[in-house]
Parts: C-alpha cells; structure tokens; sequence
C-alpha cells in the first residue's frame, strides 16, 4: 500500500531545471547524491512507497516556471514543459495517486502559491509533503502533515529501504 504525497512545484522544476540528472535518466533506486530533487521524482515513479498528488495549478505553474523568462524562470519551450508535466501526470497516475480537483480554500500561508500546494495536500489526504520552500518548511507539520526537504525525503525514503533489506 503506497501513502499520499504532494509534491511543491519548486521540486519539480528543481528536478529538471536544477544540473547534475536528466529527468530522462533517473536510477531507480536514485542516489542520496546529486540532484535531490531529481532523486524525489525517481522514488515516486518507482511507486513502491508513495502515491503522488498533483493538481491542475501545480501542473501549470511548473510549466509557467519552467518557460518564464531568467531570472524567475528557465526559458524552456512550451513543449518541452508540456511534456514533462505529462510525465509527472503519468508518474502520479503510476503511482496510486492522481490528479485532484482540490475543492476547498486553504489561507494558511501568506504566499498565494504556497496556499494551493496545501490544497492539494489536504484534499487528497497526503500524508506528507516535500517542497523546499522556506515558507511551507517553517509552517511544518502543517494540520499535522509533515513538509519535508528534497534531501530529508530521499535520505528518509533511502533509510527506510535499507533496512527493509536487512
């Protein structure tokens, strides 16, 4: 049985947009090494412990960043972003989890952005959340959710399947 988890939209474009992996490479298991954040979307697609849990805005807020202009953003081409978002949507879909609808208002944050990741969160009961936005981090656990770094998931999640080999 895999637990629900929601993803920041900063750890997806991190993974792709951040040096050392091709989101087209990642090892499965990933290394606690390199790019952390890459490491992340390696352990949601093996869908051995999580179901991932996106949302429509997610979704088009890592393609808005993506496609952005530097310094806020990274300059890809709109298909390119597209068709990462689709990857993750595969990737979730794997999983166990999904695209969700949200369906209620959350305003807990005092960033706009940072409030529909806890939507998605609270809507698909996820049982913690990775982002590595100080915002969300400081609030943590929120309602008793857990937001975790890139780095404090994949060494968590590394930890624990080491010892399931034991």
């Amino acid at each position: 049985m895999t637990s629900p988890v929601t993803v920041d939209v900063n750890v997806f474009v991190a993974a792709v947009a951040g040096g050392n992996d091709a989101f087209h490479s990642w090892p499965s298991p990933p290394p606690v090494r390199g790019n952390l954040a890459a490491n992340v979307v390696g352990i949601l697609n093996d869908a051995r412990e999580f179901a991932l849990n996106v949302s429509e805005h997610i979704l088009a807020n890592t393609v808005r960043v993506l496609c952005g202009a530097p310094p806020d953003g990274y300059g890809w081409e709109e298909k390119r972003a597209e068709q990462y978002v689709q990857v993750i949507a595969e990737i979730a879909d794997a999983s166990g989890g999904g695209i969700i609808e949200p369906g209620l208002t959350v305003g807990d944050c005092p960033d706009y952005e940072d409030n529909r990741i806890l939507e998605c969160a609270a809507a698909s009961g996820s049982v913690l959340i990775v982002s590595d936005d100080t915002d969300l981090l400081a609030m943590s656990p929120w309602r008793g959710t857990p937001v975790l770094t890139s780095g404090e998931f994949v060494t968590r999640t590394d930890i624990m399947r080491r010892g399931r080999r034991r």
